[in-house]
């Protein structure tokens, strides 16, 4: 039930939080003429982060000449390859709660349905570990080219010393952590589905088939041995009594024998 609940609420946390962001940061240029500077140079960038296709115009710090800068690297494919796997996550969590609302007989004919569920189920836990560390990964990296520090070095104005260059502001990543969290929480969810599913499988119904069989054929043996020593009891109980019953009669017989001996003898 946890499952069919958190699995579809977590997988969109973790593509919306990723494939919805976008970042900017802020540079200043501070020429010694300060008609050349700009201290205001935004950098925008967003999903899927293929940031050597993004572009920014900056002073030269020689008259009105610009130069035109890229950032470094290229991290679409641990975030595309990310959001896939929460996308598909999403939509198979959507498919197999209707099939478990609305057709469970039908699911639970022939052990088919729960054979591929646990496939299925398998494959999106190691997918989610897979993808949660790659992107975690990426992240690091998309921090260290979005540095704000680290981009004012590719500017050839912030090599000459008597220029100033700094950092107004970075990108926010409270976003993105976010989504690696949910990933690695989409993984444990995923994982610890497994048992779940697997108790629904031929594998796990037939070992416990077998278990009950075993003890009631116990329990029939100690049955049986239970009637044959209760027989036994009764009839060595039976010929106790025997003895019993004769000695008290041997002991009337004596005692009504007796009596006409006395007579006699008055």
């Amino acid at each position: 039930m946890c499952m069919v609940i958190f699995a579809p609420l977590f997988a969109i946390f973790a593509f919306a939080t990723c494939g919805g962001y976008s970042g900017q940061l802020r540079v200043s240029v501070d020429c010694i003429n300060k008609s050349d500077s700009n201290l205001s140079i935004g950098i925008n960038f967003a999903y899927p982060f293929r940031l050597n296709r993004v572009e920014f115009d900056v002073p030269m710090c020689e008259g009105r000449r610009q130069e035109r800068l890229y950032l470094i690297g290229d991290f679409s494919s641990s975030a595309e390859f990310f959001v896939t796997i929460a996308v598909f996550s999403f939509l198979y969590s959507l498919l197999a709660t209707v099939v478990y609302i609305f057709f469970q007989n039908k699911y639970r004919e022939n052990n088919r349905g729960p054979f591929i569920d646990f496939i299925v189920t398998v494959v999106f836990s190691f997918m989610w570990l897979v993808s949660s560390s790659a992107w975690a990964k990426g992240l690091s990296d998309v921090k260290a080219a979005t540095d704000p520090d680290e981009v004012v070095l590719l500017m050839s104005a912030c090599k000459v010393q008597t220029n100033k260059c700094s950092s107004v502001y970075g990108p926010r990543w409270s976003g993105l952590n976010t989504s690696v969290v949910f990933g690695y929480l989409n993984f444990v969810l995923w994982a610890g589905n497994i048992w779940f599913v697997f108790k629904e499988t031929g594998w796990h119904k037939g070992g416990a088939a077998r278990y009950p069989a075993s003890s009631s054929e116990k329990q029939a043996t100690a049955f049986n041995q239970q009637v044959y020593s209760q027989g036994s009891f009764d009839q060595s109980g039976g010929a106790f009594t025997g003895t019993g019953d004769f000695a008290q009669s041997e002991y009337s017989q004596v005692g009504n024998y007796g009596g006409p001996i006395s007579y006699t003898n008055q």
